[in-house]
């Protein structure tokens, strides 16, 4: 407060030009680091910036490029890991380059919804961001109009798209591979799979890589169990599987999906990892601190929010007029949940 009891108000972009003596629009070129701006000025403006503790936020940084630094993420869901987690570093990236955040959850994949949606983002102005890992994503995806910069989030893409499409994913497809590879390298004969919903094809990405390496290893191919996204999902699919004696190795879609079967192989009283092993996916922050601890892919989802921010940045700063495409790599966590099969009577 000043002395006359009254909350001091936050030093504008004016006040700072009066500061300085110069012209509002030089200081919004020191701002924005334009090269125009003599090395005696810049320093001048600095040192009001300083003296006044002007913050420079995301409507001073408009008013300097003509551009509105703001990004827009629509996504169908902020609360499961992957989602959330691609989000903080969205977020994370944002920030550190002075843009503001928004978010448009997509309520459904019904096209008036979706459309109606993208229309608000596009509203506000900016970039937009599309996690597209379900119907709703893919759809608001698809939808955006040419015009306005955007970035998808997507599943493994079957093939690598063209430079138009400005994408970020991880390699499901080579962790799945490299995951039943581990459990066959065991001594399992085969592997069973409890799937997650694909966002746009019958067989996701991950689906593909179990089956590739059960092929490759001439094991025989179960049908995959198709869970959904949640534990409940998981432990639905864990009774079914625990039935069957013959079933020694499973890998989750998700580890939300392996805490399900994990509970439902206790309740059928078969030992994890001596009757059953279990691996997940996603290296969600609980899996290590299971009974036993999970076996699982750990995926970085943080920085894949981070990549999507980075090339939508490019795109909208006009730094990268063909987008790159760049892949998360996959790693192996192997803790207590898998082990070699139980010996045969």
């Amino acid at each position: 407060m000043n002395v006359t009891g009254h909350t001091r108000r936050p030093a504008s972009i004016r006040d700072v030009a009066t500061a300085a003596g110069v012209s509002y629009q030089t200081v919004s070129r020191v701002i924005n680091d334009h090269p125009s701006v003599k090395p005696s000025t810049r320093d001048r403006v600095l040192a009001a910036i300083d003296e006044l503790g002007f913050r420079r936020n995301a409507t001073a940084l408009a008013l300097a490029s003509g551009r509105t630094r703001a990004v827009t993420v629509l996504t169908a869901n902020t609360t499961h890991y992957g989602y959330a987690s691609i989000l903080q570093g969205i977020e994370e990236a944002a920030r550190a380059a002075s843009y503001a955040v928004g978010i448009g959850v997509l309520e459904s994949a019904d096209e008036a919804a979706v459309a109606a949606e993208v229309q608000r983002a596009a509203d506000a102005g900016g970039g937009l961001i599309v996690i597209a890992y379900d119907p709703a994503g893919v759809a608001a995806l698809a939808a955006v109009p040419t015009e306005l910069p955007v970035v998808g989030v997507v599943e493994t893409p079957a093939a690598p798209p063209g430079g138009d499409r400005p994408w970020v994913w991880t390699d499901d497809r080579e962790a799945a591979y490299e995951a039943t590879r581990h459990l066959l390298s065991l001594g399992h004969e085969t592997v069973h799979y409890v799937a997650i919903p694909s966002s746009t094809r019958r067989t996701s990405a991950r689906t593909t890589g179990w089956r590739q390496a059960l092929k490759e290893a001439g094991a025989p191919e179960p049908r995959p169990v198709q869970g959904s996204w949640g534990p409940a999902g998981g432990h639905a699919a864990g009774l079914r599987l625990a039935g069957d004696p013959a079933v020694t190795a499973i890998l989750c879609g998700n580890d939300d999906l392996a805490l399900g079967v994990l509970r439902a192989l206790h309740e059928a009283g078969r030992s994890v990892p001596g009757e059953v092993s279990v691996a997940g996916f996603d290296d969600a922050p609980h899996s290590a601190y299971l009974t036993p601890s999970l076996t699982t892919v750990r995926l970085d989802f943080t920085g894949l929010g981070r990549a999507a921010f980075a090339l939508l940045h490019g795109v909208v700063e006009e730094s990268a007029r063909i987008a790159p495409h760049p892949v998360s790599v996959p790693e192996l966590v192997v803790r207590e949940s898998v082990g070699p099969p139980p010996a045969k009577p």
